[in-house]
């Protein structure tokens, strides 16, 4: 987990071309909005951008579910995580499929 938490703080830096923070500056739970990072919803909406690019997520759904996924980057992390565990086992499940389908006997 910690190498998609050190990825998700670059993705912030170079998304948001912070240039006077390093990704080792960020820390992974302070919250990314008013009090701890500063961002605001212009910065929501461009990280949520490069979140899908980068990651396939889709940062649909509630408000408030939105609101709690972007609090840190530790939620951010666990978000992405979910969604790669769950891909991963939809596409294992689809492959599996597929090798039963092909199977001659």
């Amino acid at each position: 987990m910690q190498a998609l938490e050190q990825e998700i703080k670059e993705l912030i830096v170079s998304s948001l071309s912070l240039e006077e923070v390093a990704a080792a500056d960020i820390d992974t739970d302070a919250p990314l909005f008013v009090e701890g990072l500063g961002l605001d919803s212009i910065d929501a909406l461009e990280l949520g951008l490069a979140l899908q690019k980068r990651f396939g997520v889709s940062m649909s759904g509630d408000k408030d579910a939105v609101r709690a996924r972007f609090a840190s980057v530790a939620t951010l992390a666990a978000f992405v995580a979910d969604h790669r565990a769950a891909n991963g086992a939809a596409n294992g499940a689809a492959n599996g499929a597929e090798q039963a389908a092909a199977r001659p006997w």
